[in-house]
């Protein structure tokens, strides 16, 4: 019969304590990592509510009109009207002040490679929460396999100290203990390399959406646009520089921009 005694030490002895004595000092560095990366998935989910980049129906419809006739559309409506997710949506941002510069700066590519800057840095603050929860996925087996071969070390090292007479519970807490670091580095590891893909696979599809959105400003310009009227009224004669002309200021282009594909990771 278990005394007062015994039944009050293991009311004290906690789960955590438990796992601790079980795993050793690799379960206290798996445990510690394990609570950082929820933590950081916590903050992430609670980042990406409120300041991930979204194509919301007042961007469609600021698109919409820019599509329809970019000198006369008026960009700044858009922020001044915006509610509390807008103001906290970056592609808002971007696209507000991505249109403001086409309207009133002549110098195309110095806007497009400002956009580009601005696209990423909106990308920018997903990308250290990713990399700590990889590194977590990577990191947990290494450790979990530490964990194992300090427990082999201490089930040969009472073996030696027996001079090879060391009965089966001299061996089992070695063993037991890198049984145990393993499988909890595998219980961590699993999860958070399952994260890191969804939420890699997450800031693609942000920086598809936020290519997409770009580049149907960059497609059409209010210069484009008096261009078109003057080519209506009066028949401009083809120079050897308007094809180069063009072919910088293509949306293929800026889709293909190495600066901007490297935001999303």
């Amino acid at each position: 019969m278990i005394s007062s005694t015994d039944a009050a030490a293991l009311t004290t002895y906690s789960p955590l304590a438990q796992l601790v004595d079980m795993g050793g000092p690799v379960m206290i560095i798996l445990i510690a990592i394990a609570l950082i990366g929820v933590a950081t998935f916590i903050y992430l989910m609670l980042f990406g509510v409120f300041y991930a980049p979204r194509f919301s129906r007042p961007l469609r419809q600021l698109v919409a009109q820019w599509q329809q006739s970019p000198a006369k559309t008026s960009v700044e409506d858009t922020r001044n009207n915006a509610g509390f997710f807008e103001r906290t949506n970056p592609l808002t941002h971007l696209m507000v002040n991505t249109m403001s510069a086409c309207q009133s700066n002549p110098n195309i590519s110095a806007v497009r490679e400002t956009a580009v800057r601005d696209a990423q840095s909106a990308l920018e603050p997903f990308e250290a929460p990713l990399k700590i929860i990889e590194v977590i996925a990577a990191l947990a087996p290494l450790l979990g396999l530490l964990g194992t071969v300090m427990g082999m070390m201490d089930a040969f090292s009472a073996m030696a100290a027996t001079e090879g007479r060391a009965n089966a519970s001299q061996l089992s807490g070695g063993i037991y203990e890198a049984l145990t670091t393993t499988a909890a580095g595998l219980v961590v590891a699993i999860p958070f390399a399952a994260l890191a893909a969804w939420i890699e696979f997450r800031l693609r599809r942000i920086h598809k959406t936020i290519n997409s959105a770009l580049v149907s400003v960059f497609n059409v310009m209010p210069s484009n646009e008096h261009a078109a009227e003057i080519q209506a009224s009066e028949p401009v004669e083809e120079t050897a520089d308007a094809p180069a002309e063009a072919k910088e200021y293509s949306p293929t282009d800026f889709g293909n921009n190495s600066r901007f594909a490297h935001a999303a990771g």
